[in-house]
């Protein structure tokens, strides 16, 4: 092939892409940059945001002051125990659905793809009906004779709404990687003697990595990032930083604070991802080799 045809097929390429480019360039590089450069801006509460002043107050502010870091860690640990409890509910949920003939597999799979079809803010309405001072639960632990415990606004019912929202997006990574699985693997193990715990650390676990390393990394990304369950099962004193981020742009009127804690968010998101996605494909590839 000539360099002129080659150079002309490059460039049909790059036509067609171009669309999507310009669609993610507008859509999120874009707003990203802007709230990188409103979080340089100077604020005064007398005149508000000043676009031709710059500034590094706010992060120093950020770093500086101990409730901002306690909410960063709030949120961190929160998100990492809502991952840890999606994977060790939604790997074997995975592994049974993958094991289920027709149509039971079918059945299963829309019983766990519906609660998506909900609003999250249905579902964290519903999680507060259930865990309020007179709700199912604690009218449920008053007829077998407990006494009545606070649940709401506590951190245990915003990891249990967000284990309930975030459990889909473990399940169907883990499930696809299975699907790539055959049966005859395992039997082929079993009957050459090794145990059952054997096979599923040998046979079944090197398979389900690459999907559990997906689930934990969408789950732990969007955990982190949840403002409607912190928001609605955390109340106001229960905060994590998306409700701050909140807090500053509309209540304190705090935009360029506001997008400092957003960049801090997407910048410490980036950092542990990254961290976690090199370290277990790094097990992975040792495994199996």
């Amino acid at each position: 092939m000539s360099t002129a045809s080659t150079a002309r097929l490059d460039l049909r390429g790059y036509l067609l892409s171009a669309p999507a480019l310009a669609l993610f360039i507008g859509l999120l590089v874009l707003p990203l940059g802007l709230t990188l450069v409103l979080s340089f801006n100077v604020f005064d509460y007398e005149v508000g945001v000043k676009s031709d002043a710059w500034t590094l107050s706010h992060y120093l502010s950020l770093f500086g002051d101990s409730y901002f870091l306690e909410i960063f860690w709030r949120t961190f640990w929160i998100s990492a125990l809502v991952t840890f409890l999606c994977v060790l509910i939604g790997v074997p949920e995975a592994y049974i659905l993958s094991r289920m003939g027709t149509p039971w597999r079918s059945i299963f799979l829309i019983v766990i793809l519906t609660p998506l079809l909900i609003s999250v803010v249905v579902r964290a309405f519903g999680w507060s009906l259930l865990l309020g001072a007179d709700g199912l639960v604690n009218q449920a632990i008053q007829a077998l004779g407990g006494a009545p415990m606070k649940l709401l606004y506590t951190p245990f019912a915003v990891v249990i709404a967000l284990v309930h929202v975030m459990l889909p997006f473990m399940i169907i990574p883990v499930w696809t990687s299975l699907q790539k699985l055959d049966p005859a693997a395992e039997q082929a193990a079993l009957s050459l003697g090794a145990s059952q715990a054997k096979v599923m650390r040998l046979v079944v676990l090197p398979q389900v990595m690459p999907g559990v390393l997906s689930g934990t990394l969408i789950v732990f990304g969007l955990a982190a990032s949840s403002f409607a369950i912190p928001g609605l099962l955390g109340g106001r004193r229960l905060k994590m930083v998306a409700t701050v981020v909140y807090d500053q742009y509309l209540s304190e009127l705090n935009w360029p604070m506001g997008a400092t804690i957003a960049v801090v968010l997407l910048l410490a998101n980036l950092l542990i991802m990254l961290s976690w996605n090199r370290m277990v494909e790094g097990r992975y590839k040792k495994s199996l080799g």
